[in-house]
């Protein structure tokens, strides 16, 4: 396994009444475990692709979740993602940092949905060694997201090992 996303998250802090938000949740990988870890609060997974929603909802159907919901939405546009603004407690933003094209409106829109205080766990590849991974000309170096994050007014709060080819960095919204 590359990453491990229960140990991310549980560095993260999740509570069991937290509203999270999934952003570029993929095939949920780390939707599910949110959710089970929230039971009381809500999981938003948003996604471009209908193929991956449809496969969240079926996990989360089959892990009797119901408090997971499931958005076709766009990380890279100003209330891209259907969220109201500052509502959710911790943004989740897994291999997605590398593959966004307009980084500068990703973080934009992660900012506008966290609340004061809120915070973002960001998890992206830190090498390209892996055949899966993304080639060095996408990579974002560790260094690189902290400056963007930062430049977007988020407050770094601690690094966490997010496994040999990754790197998490968590962050806080003022």
């Amino acid at each position: 396994m590359f990453t491990d996303p229960v140990k991310n998250l549980k560095a993260l802090g999740l509570r069991e009444n937290m509203i999270v938000a999934d952003l570029g949740a993929g095939s949920g990988f780390y939707t599910i475990p949110a959710a089970k870890m929230v039971p009381m609060g809500k999981v938003y997974a948003i996604e471009i692709q209908k193929d991956f929603l449809t496969t969240i909802r079926n996990k989360g159907i089959e892990a009797r979740l119901n408090n997971l919901e499931c958005l076709l939405g766009d990380v890279e546009k100003m209330g891209g993602t259907k969220i109201k603004d500052k509502i959710v407690d911790a943004v989740i933003a897994s291999n997605i940092l590398f593959q966004v094209e307009d980084k500068e409106k990703f973080l934009e829109e992660a900012k506008r949905i966290l609340k004061s205080g809120g915070e973002l766990l960001l998890v992206d590849w830190s090498d390209n060694s892996s055949p899966i991974g993304p080639g060095f000309d996408k990579v974002i170096s560790k260094s690189k997201a902290r400056e963007m994050l930062e430049e977007k007014g988020f407050i770094w709060q601690r690094d966490i090992d997010a496994g040999a080819h990754h790197y998490g960095i968590i962050f806080k919204n003022k």
